[in-house]
């Protein structure tokens, strides 16, 4: 089988049975067309350790980040694996594959009092009644105040929200549900919201929906929108030009830490299938206590 018609076969699995979201299995696709440029579009059989080997070399010359090339290899693994399963290869090249190892970069985070001036400020613009300043506030307010992803948070219908338990249920990776908690500043800034701003933007669309967050043509809210009102607010609190949504929830994590909450806690809030992926927030915790040590204690 040509390596085209393996990888649409494969991306195929990977969203009807495996049901992985559409952006990894763009990402997939991706990585695999990558590859398809580099070794040509020949009978996946003849793809060897070689080839693989000489495709991330090539990558790495040109500039690629270590985090892209990893994802790469990791691609080209799960690939190989499934042709394997299927029968279209009679081995794997990849299980003598080196993949690269990440730079574990530190999530940007704010400090809680630098993410309640921002929020406190969007409160009083709110106030005035504008119906985008009435959103953003509360989108900011349970971006933070739930630590959602904003795919979780673009995805929210109305139905989803639970006012008399301040609770919301989202759609995680992998189609994985949750119910997630949220406070009383966002649970006013929704109601205030669902009243004064969404009937008004609402109004704009040919037809009604059954989306919480709307753009300003009725619409369901998308992603790009939501990270450009981040990046907005919450760029000039980290000093950040490209700070976006996940900002917010690794600050969200970071406090929730600092203030004592327990880790598996903090793993079921955030959804993760990892308790490892969780850890990278006591790192950051622990790199801010050695911050202040070095700067207060007279012996440091």
């Amino acid at each position: 089988m040509e390596l085209s018609a393996a990888t649409e076969n494969f991306v195929e699995y990977l969203a009807r049975v495996r049901r992985l979201s559409p952006a990894t299995v763009r990402a997939y696709r991706s990585d695999l067309a990558d590859l398809r440029t580099a070794v040509g579009d020949g009978e996946l059989r003849s793809v060897g350790l070689e080839e693989l080997r000489d495709w991330l070399w090539r990558a790495s010359q040109r500039g690629d980040a270590r985090s892209t090339i990893a994802r790469r290899t990791a691609a080209a693994r799960t690939f190989f694996a499934w042709a394997l399963e299927e029968g279209i290869v009679d081995h794997d090249p990849t299980l003598r594959l080196v993949t690269p190892k990440k730079p574990q970069n530190l999530p940007a985070v704010a400090t809680a009092d630098g993410v309640r001036e921002m929020l406190d400020a969007l409160r009083v613009r709110a106030a005035e009644g504008d119906a985008s300043a009435l959103r953003d506030h509360a989108i900011l307010e349970l971006l933070y105040g739930a630590a959602i992803r904003v795919s979780e948070l673009c995805g929210l219908d109305v139905a989803d929200i639970d006012r008399e338990r301040a609770t919301m249920r989202v759609l995680g990776k992998g189609s994985k549900e949750r119910v997630v908690p949220f406070g009383a500043p966002a649970l006013a800034a929704l109601d205030a919201y669902l009243v004064r701003s969404r009937p008004a933007l609402q109004a704009r669309a040919e037809s009604t929906g059954p989306a919480l967050f709307l753009g300003t043509r009725g619409a369901r809210i998308g992603s790009r929108t939501v990270y450009s009102i981040v990046a907005r607010e919450l760029g000039p609190v980290l000093g950040e030009r490209t700070v976006g949504p996940h900002a917010l929830r690794h600050s969200a994590a970071t406090h929730l830490i600092d203030g004592g909450a327990d880790l598996r806690a903090v793993q079921e809030l955030l959804g993760h299938a990892s308790l490892g992926t969780t850890q990278i927030y006591t790192h950051v915790s622990s790199e801010r206590l050695t911050a202040v040590y070095r700067t207060a204690h007279p012996r440091a």
